[in-house]
């Protein structure tokens, strides 16, 4: 039966009616969207999302985050390499000895102590560090470095020996990957002065060759100069 005039249908006038303010709905916000536009000068504007941040720190992609700085953001200046040392007489005895069986950290070693005028020997094993040693005489070497991934020198077996033997006149240095942290803990514990990655091994060899192969007499006049 058909409405009669003023009285809408109960079913089909309610949805015409709710459709017809959805679809009012629309057109209002396609109005709005057109007058941001024409106050953005001509120009539809929308939110920028986070990668503008890094246009306007010109691209450094080194900031803050939820308050943390992201790894490589403070990097630290590498230091100047030290003042050579006077040039050493050939016969003079070395005072620094290498488990370095690594060509690359030993052609390393090598330049840097050429340029810093240290003498350093690179041995083998245990029995070859004793005949160094006694060609020495009494003279104690300074530092021993050892790779300790170098399996033929047995670094976990020899620096205890080492350690009871040359006492404190001789520092022992080793390095590895800085990924070996069990490595590293047992290296601490068989006496071993200072554990390294190579990377920061590599980094303040200059200032280790400096200070350790210095002969004793200049040594000794340094340290009273800096008091």
């Amino acid at each position: 039966m058909n409405a009669g005039p003023g009285r809408p249908s109960g079913g089909g006038g309610g949805r015409n009616r709710r459709r017809r303010g959805r679809r009012a709905s629309n057109r209002g916000g396609q109005s709005s969207g057109r007058e941001r536009q024409s106050l953005a000068g001509g120009i539809y504007s929308a939110p920028m999302d986070h990668s503008y941040r890094a246009t306007l720190n010109g691209g450094n992609n080194n900031g803050a985050k939820n308050g943390r700085q992201r790894p490589g953001f403070a990097t630290a200046y590498p230091q100047p390499d030290p003042e050579p040392l006077p040039q050493l007489d050939e016969s003079a005895s070395s005072r620094i000895f290498a488990f370095v069986d690594d060509l690359f950290f030993q052609a390393k070693i090598q330049e840097t102590a050429r340029k810093l005028n240290v003498k350093v020997e690179f041995v083998k094993d245990e029995k070859d560090l004793n005949e160094r040693l006694k060609q020495n005489g009494e003279e104690k070497p300074s530092l021993i470095i050892f790779d300790l991934n170098n399996a033929n020198a047995k670094p976990l077996a020899l620096i205890p020996k080492l350690k009871s033997k040359l006492k404190r006149g001789t520092s022992i240095i080793g390095f590895l990957s800085h990924v070996q942290g069990d490595l590293k803990q047992k290296a601490h514990e068989v006496g071993c002065d200072m554990v390294l990655p190579r990377s920061a091994f590599s980094q303040n060899l200059p200032q280790l060759l400096r200070r350790h192969g210095a002969p004793e007499e200049l040594d000794a006049q340094e340290g009273q100069a800096a008091i």
